[in-house]
């Protein structure tokens, strides 16, 4: 049986990769909430879905480590890794707090540098990294997101020349927005619902996932 592990997979997006990929295999959720991750994994279970839910914040260095520490001792290799955690950081530049610039580069790059690193020795066929068409091209009033962004594009090219040669691929995932609770505590997008679902955007991503370097979405 296949493992997946898919950060930030209690809602949106990574919630829909898991019903998707869990056809296939064993998810394992990870995110900072553990409530929300238990109820994810409940619903999955109830759908004939093998799930366990892991509690860790990626940006935190030694939780990571202890993650690391725990998929090693339970189950020594995994498939696939899917780093679709993110937060996100709109506004002007100058609205912006250190808070919100501090948490979009804490959690969307060094998290996706950390748990990479931690868990690259024990990946067996895929990492998927999900970075938004922000990492393509500047936005009004994106421009720390769209950094973050851009910083795991560079993260991700740079891997996947680094792993050449390797079983495994990497690859890219670029998509715009999505209806998603994402948008929930900002104005930024002022009507979400014209915004594909992360259904139809989980779909693509699936249907794509070959082994090639990038998947492009556009909204």
């Amino acid at each position: 049986m296949k493992k997946y592990i898919i950060t930030g997979a209690a809602t949106g997006l990574g919630f829909e990769l898991a019903k998707l990929y869990g056809k296939e295999g064993m998810i394992i959720l990870v995110g900072r909430r553990k409530e929300e991750l238990l109820k994810a994994a409940k619903e999955l279970n109830s759908m004939g879905i093998e799930a366990k839910a892991i509690s860790c914040d990626i940006s935190n260095y030694d939780e990571v480590l202890k993650l690391k520490d725990e998929i090693k001792k339970d189950y020594g290799s995994i498939d696939y890794l899917i780093n679709n955690a993110g937060v996100g950081c709109f506004g002007a530049l100058g609205e912006l707090s250190k808070t919100d610039i501090d948490k979009a580069i804490d959690i969307n790059v060094k998290g996706t540098i950390y748990i990479t690193q931690m868990l690259l020795p024990f990946v067996k066929e895929r990492i998927l990294n999900i970075i938004s068409t922000a990492g393509l091209r500047g936005k009004v009033n994106e421009t720390v997101y769209c950094a973050s962004k851009f910083a795991v594009r560079g993260f991700t090219e740079a891997l996947q020349k680094e792993s050449q040669g390797k079983e495994f691929k990497v690859t890219g995932v670029y998509m715009g927005g999505m209806n998603t609770p994402f948008w929930d505590t900002s104005s930024h997008v002022k009507d979400k619902s014209r915004l594909k679902s992360p259904y139809d955007i989980a779909k693509v991503i699936k249907e794509y996932d070959d082994g090639r370097e990038e998947i492009i979405i556009e909204s």
